[in-house]
């Protein structure tokens, strides 16, 4: 919203004088400090900056309840005010496509991160804000780039980090190595590597882990990764050798000098 404000050309006095709010609220809510803003100030500037209030609306309810608000507030805060316009209650056709094809590779993606509340939600918020800002990604070098890279920010917001570092322990329980095994020891043992293994992984470049994690735990062949990410196909080789030598200097570096082999 403080992006569409700041390319409208429009004043804080004009949208004061237009929607009939204080100037320091509106300051507030664009700089995004101060109290939680009910749904109806948010609804008159979407209208009065001509953005469809629809995955706005989903986006508000979605925050108001991770900032611990009740469902009687939401519900209050909506009570007598329109929440859906009849030209905003459906993204773009191209959106609609878009989003059909990628969805259920970002949810793999953002399963090796998430638990399953999570996963869905960052998944539902990413294609939320690119509705928003569809005709942004339309006009960016490549839409599916752009959309990756909300994805990205999207499922980082909610993934807990250690040491400014994403973390992956929770995939560690769900791989196919794990699932094959019949001997518990065997189970410890792979869980103990896998644990390793993706604390090495979290250290790697976003794009690298990015192209790891698309490629070694979900599973995906090279050319849908290059797809996915909207960057060529050679990069995303170029990327797994990178992250691959990297880690197989952590997990197995060389002997040192001296040390019998």
């Amino acid at each position: 919203m403080r992006e569409t404000y700041l390319a409208s050309g429009l004043t804080l006095n004009d949208l004061s004088t237009r929607v009939r709010f204080a100037k320091s609220k509106l300051s507030e809510l664009l700089r995004g400090v101060g109290l939680y803003p009910r749904w109806e100030i948010v609804y008159l500037l979407a209208t009065e900056l001509g953005m469809p209030n629809w995955p706005l609306y989903r986006l508000w309810c979605q925050a108001a309840y991770e900032a611990h608000k009740s469902s009687e507030w939401v519900d209050n805060c909506t009570e007598g005010t329109p929440i859906l316009t009849a030209t905003h209650t459906a993204p773009p056709l191209d959106h609609r496509a878009f989003r059909e094809l990628v969805e259920t590779d970002y949810l793999f993606f953002a399963q090796a991160f998430l638990d399953d509340d999570q996963r869905d939600a960052a998944v539902d918020d990413t294609f939320n804000i690119l509705w928003l800002s569809w005709d942004d990604a339309l006009a960016s070098q490549d839409t599916r780039r752009y959309a990756w890279n909300v994805l990205r920010a999207t499922v980082m917001a909610r993934t807990p980090h250690r040491d400014g570092w994403p973390e992956l322990g929770s995939a560690a329980f769900d791989t196919a190595a794990l699932r094959s095994l019949a001997d518990p020891s065997d189970s410890l043992n792979q869980i103990a590597e896998s644990l390793e293994l993706f604390t090495a992984m979290s250290r790697l470049p976003s794009r690298q882990l990015d192209v790891m994690v698309l490629r070694r735990l979900c599973g995906l062949q090279p050319e849908t990764v290059s797809a996915l990410l909207g960057v060529p196909l050679a990069a995303v080789r170029s990327d797994e050798r990178h992250a691959t030598r990297f880690l197989e200097s952590l997990l197995c570096p060389p002997p040192t000098e001296g040390t019998a082999p």
